[in-house]
């Protein structure tokens, strides 16, 4: 029997045709790792759009409990959709006992220990996970989309997505989706080292076929409560305490951008309120501008520095700041990182109505830094 020995020279580390078969190999493992990357954030993608068409075009009812800075609550919140619209209400189990009620394009929330409803509008999304369908094309190049090995929740096979920040300027999500509903079992607020911040969790969760109009009703009559509503007003019809003053902004934290502003009457009285909105496509913060009184410094102020001391207070996973601005109470409230919102608040700046250019209109602020972690 004739044995064949084959002895292959192996090229040097230092020949051409080593270098060139390594940039191959390279390249080769570079694309791989970029295509398997793209296809996994395609199906945590595909993952948080079917949960989105869940939430908003399924009848669902459950009880969720709600951990937040220290603090658990129970909630049962109850969804229908029909030929009327959406309909939504979230009942506080313990504590005040307050209730959401969400009806075509108005949102009311009753306060039973002190007999008040507090009536404004609202958007069609669901009061759940808002944020997470708001995934746009920007917001993409802020966080990372990934899916994470599967696992169960309360019995049930779940999806498990990462929607993880690029920077500590904002918070990230990990949700758990019902691989068979999409409905979100599991939800947690995350910082960008992966601290949980919030969480929410299903205990009880169902999709019935019909949900009756008593389902939506708060279980007590409210009729001779106080009732007070946030009125818009058109654009010049807010009165003198606030007179021809237009709110810019200067550069802010890297992504954000004014996407809202509005003007309402405070409830109970005459006096306007400025509502503007900073969004990075998931994380928002609102600005509430307030006059404080009648002939209050107009253009040309120098901001929160020097005017008034700032404070700043937690809210569970919120974070509100409060301080004057240009003869102003200007309070900004987020679900995102206290130094976030302190930039925010401490970008405005007030113009008379007609000088000047900039961040006066949604969408035209300012991407920059002047943010002080």
């Amino acid at each position: 029997m004739c044995h064949l020995t084959l002895r292959v020279r192996a090229a040097p580390v230092s020949s051409p045709m080593f270098s060139h078969k390594a940039r191959v190999v390279a390249l080769v493992s570079v694309s791989l790792g970029a295509a398997a990357a793209a296809l996994a954030a395609d199906d945590a993608r595909g993952w948080l759009e079917r949960m989105e068409h869940a939430l908003a075009t399924r009848n669902y009812q459950g009880t969720f409990v709600h951990e937040h800075g220290g603090q658990t609550d129970t909630l049962h919140v109850v969804h229908r959709v029909d030929d009327n619209g959406v309909a939504e209400r979230i009942q506080a189990m313990d504590g005040s006992g307050r209730e959401f009620v969400r009806r075509g394009g108005e949102l009311s929330t009753y306060f039973p220990d002190r007999r008040v409803v507090m009536v404004e509008s609202a958007s069609q999304r669901s009061l759940l996970l808002a944020e997470l369908t708001q995934l746009d094309s920007v917001a993409s190049q802020l966080y990372t989309l990934s899916e994470a090995p599967e696992t169960r929740i309360s019995g049930r096979a779940a999806h498990v997505i990462d929607v993880e920040p690029h920077d500590d300027l904002r918070y990230g999500y990990r949700v758990w989706i019902d691989g068979t509903s999409a409905m979100p079992l599991k939800t947690q607020l995350r910082t960008a080292a992966g601290s949980v911040v919030e969480q929410l969790v299903f205990t009880e969760l169902t999709l019935p076929a019909h949900i009756d109009d008593k389902a939506l009703q708060p279980p007590f009559d409210a009729r001779n409560w106080r009732w007070l509503r946030h009125e818009s007003v058109m654009a010049g019809a807010a009165n003198d305490a606030m007179p021809a003053l237009k709110w810019q902004t200067g550069p802010l934290p890297p992504g954000f951008r004014m996407t809202g502003r509005s003007t309402r009457l405070l409830p109970g009285g005459s006096q306007t309120v400025t509502h503007l909105v900073f969004s990075d496509g998931v994380a928002s913060v609102s600005v509430f501008v307030e006059a404080t009184e009648v002939g209050a410094p107009a253009a040309g102020g120098q901001g929160a520095q020097g005017q008034a001391p700032t404070t700043v207070t937690s809210l569970g996973s919120s974070t509100a700041i409060s301080t004057m601005i240009d003869g102003h109470k200007v309070t900004a409230i987020g679900e995102v990182p206290a130094g976030t919102v302190r930039a925010i608040a401490g970008s405005l700046r007030a113009t008379e109505a007609g000088r000047g250019a900039g961040a006066g209109g949604p969408g035209a602020a300012h991407a920059g830094g002047g943010v002080h972690r």
